[in-house]
């Protein structure tokens, strides 16, 4: 409702004059509206696909190893980064990224004989530093769902294909990524429906919030922050939400149609 008022405290929401569809003419008529929707799509693809092949390759990685020990020291290195909050996420990158006491300038690069770079000055690293920063991230928690898929795999399958002679990458080709297929929609589909949406942590603490990177960290949910703190109109931001909710129900509700259209019974419904 607010997203289609003109606010006012004193009158209270119902009350407030309507707006029609004025609050979201923010987002279409901005001199950024092409770059804010440009930046969020593409990271949100490049998140969603570095992190499912990531995600299954470690899944794998950890049910393949015979070692417990080994195995819980992946498990931990998995867990870890999901465990920990963006905040303290956004100083690691501080500490690997500072012009002056960042670890990469101080012994990365004198190492490989190459001058320092002034991170937070340069835009064109940021894509690759963010895709990177997420999947550290997040990759823990799509880990662990793989790895429960996996461990419901019937081990029989396995034990055929080692008497026909396959090879344990034919194992995996043929019978492992199969039977995460299910898995790997589910989790698709519903990355999708948030492709409109982005991690405000991620864009705004990790970066600093430096207005020189802004051609590449600037998403919707920044520039909606930033309008907000400058000219406190809920209403605006009410609408950026509610256009984000219609455009990720649209596209979940098409994608769930294309899969149905490939395998009716791989969809959600």
């Amino acid at each position: 409702i607010i997203a289609f008022k003109k606010l006012n405290f004193s009158k209270g929401i119902f009350a407030s004059p309507w707006a029609g569809l004025e609050n979201f003419k923010f987002l279409f008529d901005s001199p950024d509206a092409w770059i804010i929707t440009r930046n969020t799509l593409l990271y949100n693809v490049a998140f969603i696909l570095v992190n499912m092949v990531v995600g299954i390759a470690i899944a794998i990685l950890i049910c393949e190893v015979r070692n417990t020990n080994l195995k819980k020291l992946y498990q931990s290195a998995i867990l870890l980064p999901f465990l920990m909050s963006m905040v303290i996420l956004s100083y690691i990158v501080y500490a690997l990224l500072s012009s002056e006491n960042g670890l990469i300038n101080n012994t990365v690069l004198p190492a490989l004989g190459i001058s320092t770079i002034q991170w937070y000055q340069q835009p064109e690293y940021w894509p690759f530093i963010l895709v990177i920063a997420n999947c550290w991230k997040g990759v823990g928690y799509g880990c662990l769902i793989y790895i429960a898929s996996l461990v419901g795999i019937d081990p029989s399958f396995y034990e055929a294909a080692r008497l026909d002679g396959a090879s344990k990458w034919q194992e995996i080709t043929k019978i492992t990524l199969p039977c995460l297929v299910p898995t790997i929609i589910t989790l698709l589909l519903l990355s999708i429906g948030r492709i409109f949406y982005s991690d405000f942590g991620l864009f705004y603490q990790v970066p600093m919030n430096s207005g020189v990177l802004f051609p590449t960290t600037n998403v919707i949910d920044t520039y909606v922050y930033r309008a907000l703190v400058e000219q406190g109109n809920i209403s605006m931001s009410s609408a950026a939400g509610v256009y984000q909710s219609l455009v990720g129900f649209a596209v979940v509700m098409f994608s769930n149609w294309i899969v149905r259209r490939v395998d009716k019974d791989q969809a959600l419904f």
